[in-house]
């Protein structure tokens, strides 16, 4: 069996990072010491949020691993608490400590109704994230997020962008995927998006002999009719 130098850095991905968490999220420990804005997000106190905010110096403040509330907002789902920490004026594409913004939280999270707010609200959909210089969009198609995939790709997402692995969305919806159906419908909107096929990874291996090596059958099929090489 021949195992690529790409498929080495896939097994470390997911050993270190596991399959459906990218970034840290706060512990309970935090979440115990959170005071004013932070609290207010992770509580979800909508008052307490805009009477806090009045104080422009306080809506963008950070926690100790550089969460904003409207971090901690995404962190916990709490889409009024997001939704009031914006009106006031919060960071959309703010980044903290290893780079992630609200956009690529609310991705791997697979919560589509808090993406579909920030990017209503102006978030960037293809701002760089991740100390791997990806995108929202290579993560969701990584996890096999479909809606996220499709939400991400109606913003504008960049559909090409090539992280420090060398992988694209396309590339990584295959190699990080099960070859399942949620990874096939996502190279599907990948590739019906325009995204382009051939872009090989970094040992010059194209999407569609990664695909043949893992033995995707079905996305093998999808990337030979969309031109594949």
């Amino acid at each position: 069996m021949r195992i690529s130098v790409g498929g080495i850095l896939a097994a470390l991905v997911i050993f270190v990072f596991g399959p459906a968490q990218a970034q840290v999220p706060p512990g309970e420990t935090e979440y115990a010491a959170y005071k004013g804005l932070h609290l207010a997000a992770a509580s979800g106190d909508v008052a307490e949020i805009r009477r806090l905010a009045a104080d422009k110096k306080q809506l963008n403040a950070r926690d100790s691993y550089g969460r904003t509330p409207l971090m901690v907002a995404a962190y916990k789902s709490r889409i009024d608490a997001a939704t009031a920490l914006i009106a006031a004026g919060a960071d959309l594409d703010a980044l903290e400590n290893d780079r992630y913004d609200v956009v690529t939280i609310s991705s791997v999270a697979n919560d589509v109704k808090m993406l579909k707010l920030v990017l209503e609200s102006g978030a960037k959909a293809g701002q760089m994230t991740s100390p791997y210089d990806g995108t929202a969009l290579i993560a969701a198609a990584h996890l096999g997020h479909v809606d996220v995939v499709k939400a991400l790709i109606a913003a504008g997402a960049p559909l090409d962008h090539v992280n420090n692995l060398n992988w694209t969305a396309l590339i990584e919806s295959i190699v990080l995927g099960d070859g399942g159906s949620n990874h096939v419908a996502c190279l599907t909107a990948l590739i019906e998006a325009g995204a382009d096929v051939n872009i090989a990874d970094g040992n010059g291996v194209s999407p569609l002999q990664l695909a043949e090596r893992h033995g995707f059958d079905e996305m093998v099929r999808l990337l030979k009719a969309a031109g594949a090489k």
